[in-house]
């Protein structure tokens, strides 16, 4: 058996590739080992063409293993189900990699599957996918004009790092994925603490050097390959002709008539909805009018109205500097912005741009109800989550409402990414926060316009934000030597253009950033361009959100939880919790205040009624209130032993439990006690005073040192005379009934 096996120093880590070991009737097989973490990368490529399909049916997969990280999967099952969102992103990263790599009309279904097998949390597994897969589809049959390489950036001190460690990580003000080939970077994803577009730019250009040597290692890798016998031979493919003869026919007459419908929409400033239903009857007409004459080569006729309406538009655009709604290019469409829409959530805003609109709703909740994950990194919840959804009537259009797909979840997150550093800390927060964005319209950017609403929201919830956050989504058009880059592009400029990217920040830096290239040659002058203007326009759009509301709400909602927060000594945790839980359900009960204790000894108390809140925690201090060494206390008798009795002081409220100590017999009279029942009886009152605490740190207190001097004499008295009794004769004791010394009772 022949294996090949490489290795490259990336970061200053060895990164390994090998074939021929493992999956050898996959169409290529790698396995990637970075540090400990260990990636088996498949790409198969079905044999023959799906016919009756317009588009490339690539489906790439991500499949995080529990073990991977020693754990056992949560539930009931106890086996992988439903993806992670962090596997549903990774998953996303590397399709946008590689998808525009393939031959222009290529069908063959392709899929690529990432198998996770063990996790080093210095050594991330997305990275050692991304790689693991452009490995795959180089070795295999499929054809493919990569390979790619791709590793994260990020910056500690002010010091650009590959793939940080997890260390390195927690420091970092930013976290760049930048995916790409030796010539072009195709992919950027980024999340940031405010950081500069001149760091940004720095960064991609870094990031790019490194991902050069990868292209280099991987094609090496290939070539010793197919020398071993180890690498397909790649699947001949030919993008199918255009018909000439058809295009010489009819081409003409269909771009005049195109051509006009342009020059209408521009003039009419058609929005989406008529401008799509004016040129979906153009099309119909002119396929019908054509097919008469040709009625074998509908499907051409239907593709070259395609081609010619995105050859005209792109012009518009490039030559003649006109948009198809008539705007500038640097021009954002009309902005409408309100809060506090809805009256019961706990805040809520409307962002409205052109016809693209959201409505952002906030949640505020217990620190309990934070988000549980169950994945293969180091963090265990998430206190602030941002969830997108995209109806389909958002773009007029029915189609069955399953559970989120691959875009909401990655719209979410980008929006949430945007806002996340903003989020106040929760020593001065203590709230778990949720914003739901849901897209009500879309004509392009759905994913900035919920940066915006989310961020009036969050302003209109009384959640105390760092800084607003604005985003724009840019487009760029590039025809041979002419480039043109847009502000606030629409759906259909981001279908017919050549790069998109959205930018999200405030004013001082930028916190998220997407950007997929569909083209080679785009410079760092021209990203330099386009983030400059980028800027522009966040800041138009924040304009017109300032205008509305500009800073956070002084109060929360009226229908939002109360939450007070107090610290207690961890010692005492288990004296709110209470055996099997008992002291801590009965006070939810009786107040119906949402209780949480961290371990170093922070309790939250979480009520929409503020009498309840504060009631609970008075329970709460009175539970966990400290005995004073030197104070005098009430306390009741509970239990009498044959060298002492044990007294509750600081009886608990609601019938819970109060403290202990232990009255040692010495301790209950000042004069000599040979019987505690002589002094005490159980269900007693008395007043006691803490003398200090054994080695074992058990509370003592003390009877006697709590009596008042005349208390002391009027003892001493009783014991004289009890001592003239003992004197006395057995009859006479037995007389009394063997009645004990008077004693004080409270």
């Amino acid at each position: 058996m022949s294996i090949l096996k490489k290795e490259l120093n990336i970061g200053g880590r060895v990164l390994t590739i090998e074939t021929g070991r493992v999956a050898k009737q996959a169409g290529g097989a790698v396995l990637v080992a970075y540090g400990d973490t260990v990636v088996l990368s498949t790409a198969t490529m079905s044999r023959t063409l799906r016919e009756g399909i317009d588009f490339f049916p690539l489906t790439v997969e991500y499949e995080e293993r529990l073990y991977a990280v020693g754990r056992i999967p949560g539930g009931f099952i106890k086996r992988e189900a439903r993806p992670s969102e962090n596997a549903i992103l990774s998953c996303r990263l590397i399709d946008r990699s590689i998808r525009p790599l393939f031959p222009k009309g290529f069908r063959n279904e392709t899929q690529i599957i990432n198998t996770i097998m063990s996790v080093d949390q210095d050594h991330a597994p997305e990275m050692a996918a991304m790689i693991g897969t452009s490995a795959a589809l180089t070795i295999s049959d499929a054809p493919f004009n990569g390979p790619i390489g791709g590793v994260i950036v990020g910056r500690v001190d002010g010091e650009l790092i590959i793939n940080p460690n997890a260390a390195q990580s927690a420091k970092s003000d930013l976290h760049l994925v930048v995916a790409g080939t030796k010539d072009a970077v195709m992919m950027v994803e980024a999340g940031a603490n405010e950081v500069t577009e001149e760091v940004m730019l720095d960064a991609i250009a870094y990031g790019h050097d490194v991902i050069r040597q990868i292209v280099d290692f991987i094609d090496e890798f290939r070539q010793e390959a197919i020398e071993q016998q180890l690498a397909k031979p790649k699947l001949e493919f030919a993008a199918p002709e255009e018909n000439q003869e058809l295009i010489e026919a009819i081409g003409e007459t269909m771009e005049a008539e195109i051509k006009m419908a342009v020059r209408k929409c521009v003039e009419e400033r058609m929005d989406k909805k008529t401008r799509e239903a004016f040129f979906d009857e153009l099309k119909d007409r002119l396929v019908l009018e054509f097919a008469e004459q040709y009625p074998e080569q509908v499907s051409d006729i239907k593709d070259l109205f395609r081609k010619i309406e995105k050859k005209l538009v792109r012009q518009l655009i490039v030559k003649d500097r006109i948009r198809m709604d008539g705007r500038a290019l640097d021009e954002v469409r009309p902005i409408s912005v309100e809060a506090g829409v809805l009256p019961r959530t706990h805040g809520s805003g409307l962002f409205t741009r052109g016809q693209t609109q959201i409505l952002s709703v906030v949640t505020l909740g217990a620190i309990s109800e934070e988000q549980i994950l169950d994945g293969l990194g180091t963090e265990e919840s998430k206190r602030y989550m941002h969830h997108y959804n995209f109806p389909p009537f958002s773009t007029g259009e029915t189609k069955m409402m399953r559970s989120p797909g691959r875009r909401e979840i990655g719209h979410g997150a980008l929006a949430g990414r945007a806002l996340e550093p903003m989020i106040p800390g929760e020593e001065e927060f203590p709230y778990t926060i949720r914003v739901v964005s849901e897209a009500l319209e879309s004509n392009g950017s759905t994913s900035m316009g919920s940066v915006c609403g989310s961020t009036l929201a969050l302003m209109d919830a009384g959640v105390p934000i760092k800084a607003p956050v604005s985003g724009v989504a840019m487009g760029l058009i590039k025809e041979d030597d002419e480039i043109v880059v847009l502000t606030d592009i629409q759906g259909l400029e981001d279908a017919l253009g050549d790069m998109d990217f959205k930018v999200a920040g405030t004013a001082k830096g930028i916190n998220a950033l997407q950007m997929d290239i569909k083209v080679a040659g785009v410079t760092q002058e021209i990203l330099e361009k386009a983030l400059q203007q980028a800027y522009t326009g966040r800041m138009h759009i924040m304009g017109k959100m300032m205008e509305v509301i500009s800073a956070p709400r002084q109060e929360l909602s009226k229908y939002a939880p109360m939450i007070i927060h107090t610290t207690i000594n961890p010692d005492k945790i288990r004296d709110v919790i209470g055996p099997g839980g008992k002291t801590i359900k009965k006070i939810v009960e009786e107040t119906g205040a949402n209780i949480d204790i961290e371990d170093d000894g922070r309790v939250f108390v979480a009520a929409v009624d503020r009498e309840a809140g504060q009631k609970a925690l008075s329970i709460i201090e009175k539970l966990t209130q400290e005995v004073v060494i030197g104070q005098i206390y009430l306390g009741r008798v509970v239990k009498i032993m044959d060298f002492g009795c044990f007294v509750e002081i600081i009886p608990g409220v609601l019938g819970l439990p109060g403290k202990e100590g232990l009255v040692h017999i010495s301790q209950l009279a000042h004069q000599r006690v040979n019987k505690v029942e002589d002094v005490v009886a159980e269900g007693d009152m008395i007043l006691v005073k803490a003398i200090g605490n054994d080695n074992m740190g058990r509370l003592k207190l003390s009877k006697k040192e709590a009596m008042p001097q005349e208390g002391k004499e009027a003892e001493a008295q009783s014991s004289e005379n009890g001592s003239k009794e003992e004197n006395g004769s057995r009859e006479s004791r037995h007389r009394r009934g063997g009645a004990r010394p008077p004693r004080k009772t409270v």
